[in-house]
């Protein structure tokens, strides 16, 4: 009787876990795609459409003309408030995009995709844009991070333009090392002179002993009315329903 008994509740429990496995794996990534197209819209909806990149002026050989728009605008830290911005790896497929949200506790990682951590800087920025994501729950918004090699871009929107940074490399590192989320990253006390995004995530990718962080460097930037890089201009009409 008491090993029967033992037997049964050996099941549920089994059932029991494989019902939570299913949820973490499955039902958190569904609701949290739908909350984060939720705040795609609303960012959408408060920014202007995408202009289309103008034709560029070359040589006789379609060479593109360099184009220079000067110094970047950088959103002050007062307005980095809410979901702010977009994020677009063409890496990751031609269909990702996530919005990027103040914060990263629970309530925005769970939710709403990528986070920036407070008191880090802007897109633009000299200094580390800092931001953090889950990998293979809750959207999986970093599930690829590994997967990415230099010379990746990396593309950021904000309602003033388009950043694009270039992956340089990636680190694993414990999860007390906050140094990675420095204006210059693992050396605090140096002054930045770069513009720095630095992704975070948790390693392996399905586990938390560690950390895996990627780091780009911005390499141009493009104002709203000039249209989004090239490369990503089907992306970013998709994410805003325009294609």
């Amino acid at each position: 009787m008491i090993a029967q008994v033992l037997g049964e509740l050996l099941i549920t429990a089994g059932v029991v876990l494989l019902l939570f496995v299913g949820w973490e794996l499955w039902w958190t990534n569904i609701d949290s795609g739908i909350k984060q197209e939720q705040a795609l819209e609303e960012f959408f909806a408060e920014v202007p459409p995408a202009a289309d990149p103008p034709p560029s002026g070359g040589e006789a050989t379609g060479t593109p003309a360099p184009e220079v728009f000067g110094e970047p605008i950088v959103l002050p830290q007062g307005d980095l408030a809410g979901t702010f911005g977009v994020v677009y790896i063409p890496r990751f497929g031609e269909d990702y995009s996530r919005p990027v949200t103040s914060g990263v506790g629970t309530d925005v990682l769970d939710n709403l995709g990528l986070g920036h951590y407070p008191g880090t800087g802007a897109p633009g920025e000299v200094g580390n844009f800092a931001l953090a994501g889950h990998r293979q729950t809750h959207g999986q918004v970093l599930d690829q991070i590994h997967t990415l090699v230099p010379g990746d871009r990396v593309y950021v929107q904000t309602r003033d333009g388009y950043y694009t940074y270039v992956f340089r490399n990636t680190e694993i590192v414990l999860p007390d090392r906050v140094d990675v989320i420095a204006p210059v990253p693992t050396d605090p006390a140096a002054l930045p002179v770069d513009r720095i995004l630095t992704l975070t995530s948790c390693n392996p990718r399905f586990g938390a002993q560690e950390r895996i962080i990627a780091y780009s460097v911005m390499e141009s930037w493009r104002p709203l009315d000039a249209g989004p890089p090239p490369e990503i201009a089907e992306q970013v009409a998709r994410a805003a329903g325009q294609g």
